[in-house]
């Protein structure tokens, strides 16, 4: 009887025997379409899917012109090859990955130490997908450990009232994500001109005896401003002062600014150091220099994490606490961040993060030299370039237009109205990065010069400076429906 020969051999084999024979592009499978809805009935060399995909993938945006993402577009490549071998490693299993849930550890107590956390309260934490993730922790714990105190302190935790969550217009999507699937009202403090952070004037009016805690957001995605931690904490302190039974805390989303404040700003105050900040998150994917997806959350004190966020697991003959949303991932995220944390050290961290920030201001120093835009971000904190076209700025194109304008160059520099009681007001942004250089920062400069002569010697444009339908880029992916049709109300009426 003839012996079966096992998938993986004839598959070794078919590419073995036509490696240096057949051309990709001269091979049948190149010729037939790639699948769409099922599944093709023949395997295809791996060289031949190999080489289609990538080709099918090259004509869509390049990652290093993408100005819209914070999200971390290049690691070295031995930072790349640690990951590729670890792909395979389960996160959530600790039990039988001890040493991979000891990297984790290390992670999470150094950068815990960057947010000045005090090892005698015990602080804790956990990798995550991403900040979201994260950030649905934090949240989690505010409201877990505000039922508690509300019940002891007489309050109805199950009336009509819902609890709620303070914070500005300028959240970025998961913390609608988290007030709509936990039922928490979400109440934001609106943004002004004046104020294109939390309003530390209005921010204690939307506090009451159903308000889990308060968010300050290290880096606004709309324009990275940093809400005024410092400032907050105290205002939270009087609070707490004339209501013992029912403290409130702060969590502080440090997405963008979590891992890039400690190493540019070190005498910021914002952190642990602040009294009532309990918990912080952070990207690793962002600043933090990883590859998507990874995010941090810390807890000052077992006290700031209540008991019912925390599941315990097998590890190394013992219990390990874990606190997640998510289960199974790839652990190969959190090797990466522990090599970028010990490969580059706090002075390489320093250095990466300064470089990334000069770029991104020499960029504002040119956009205001042009003079006919209002610098709403320069920089300050991270490197984030923010800015809108003056009144009289005299043009008849808007930002849109330019956006489109700098896309056909390869640039990807979204337009979008910004959040409630803004709205009317379209702003464009810069995120620079650690791959984004000078020489990119120049040669963006020269196509936006380029580009803007463009539109101004054009006889024709969208004349529309109220702004257009977003059919790319949304901002944190919120409210798009509701933007779309006031746009498109605006652009209706301003046709007739």
């Amino acid at each position: 009887m003839e012996q079966q020969t096992s998938t993986s051999k004839v598959l070794d084999s078919m590419d073995e025997g036509t490696k240096y024979l057949t051309p990709i592009f001269g091979s049948e499978s190149s010729d037939a379409s790639m699948p769409r809805l099922t599944m093709n009935d023949k395997p295809v060399e791996p060289r031949i899917a190999y080489e289609m995909i990538k080709e099918y993938l090259s004509i869509e945006g390049n990652a290093t012109q993408n100005l819209t993402t914070f999200c971390q577009t290049y690691m070295e490549p031995m930072a790349t090859k640690i990951m590729a071998e670890t792909m395979e490693k389960n996160a959530i299993d600790k039990d039988e990955y001890p040493m991979t849930a000891d990297l984790e550890n290390r992670c999470v107590a150094m950068i815990g130490n960057l947010w000045h956390a005090n090892q005698d309260e015990e602080p804790m934490g956990t990798s995550t997908v991403g900040s979201s993730e994260a950030c649905m922790l934090g949240g989690l714990g505010m409201l877990f450990r505000w039922k508690k105190l509300a019940s002891a302190a007489g309050v109805d935790i199950y009336s009509e009232t819902r609890p709620n969550l303070v914070i500005s217009a300028g959240y970025q999507v998961c913390w609608e994500k988290f007030c709509r699937y936990w039922d928490i009202e979400m109440r934001l403090v609106p943004l002004e001109k004046d104020h294109l952070s939390l309003n530390m004037d209005t921010v204690m009016d939307y506090v009451d005896d159903y308000t889990i805690g308060i968010t300050a957001i290290l880096g606004i995605t709309y324009t990275g401003k940093f809400d005024d931690v410092q400032k907050l904490d105290e205002l939270v302190e009087k609070y707490n002062e004339a209501h013992p039974k029912l403290p409130i805390r702060i969590h502080v989303d440090g997405a963008s600014g979590g891992m890039f404040a400690p190493f540019v700003e070190p005498d910021l105050v914002w952190d642990f150091q602040l009294k009532n900040v309990w918990s912080i998150n952070c990207s690793g994917h962002k600043y933090g220099l990883v590859y998507p997806g990874i995010g941090w959350v810390v807890w000052r004190s077992k006290e700031a994490l209540p008991e019912d966020l925390i599941f315990w697991v097998s590890y190394l003959g013992g219990e390990e606490a874990t606190m997640a949303i998510n289960f199974s991932r790839s652990a190969s995220q959190i090797v990466g961040q522990y090599y970028v944390l010990m490969r580059n050290g706090f002075e390489g961290f320093k250095e990466i993060q300064e470089r990334t920030l000069d770029v991104a201001r020499y960029l504002a120093l040119e956009l205001d030299e042009m003079g006919i835009f209002e610098i709403y971000e320069n920089a300050s904190h991270i490197p984030i370039v923010c800015w809108g076209l003056k009144e009289d700025a005299g043009v008849e194109w808007s930002l849109y237009d330019l956006s489109d304008r700098l896309r056909m160059s390869g640039w990807l520099v979204p337009a979008y109205p910004m959040p409630a009681d803004m709205q009317d007001t379209t702003v464009q942004r810069v995120v620079a990065r650690a791959d984004f250089s000078m020489q990119l920062a120049i040669r963006l400069v020269e196509d936006m010069k380029k580009e803007i002569d463009t539109l101004n010697k054009a006889k024709f444009v969208t004349g529309n400076t109220q702004g257009v339908i977003q059919t790319g880029f949304n901002h944190g992916g919120r409210a798009a429906v509701d933007k779309g049709e006031k746009v498109q109300t605006k652009a209706k009426t301003s046709k007739k």
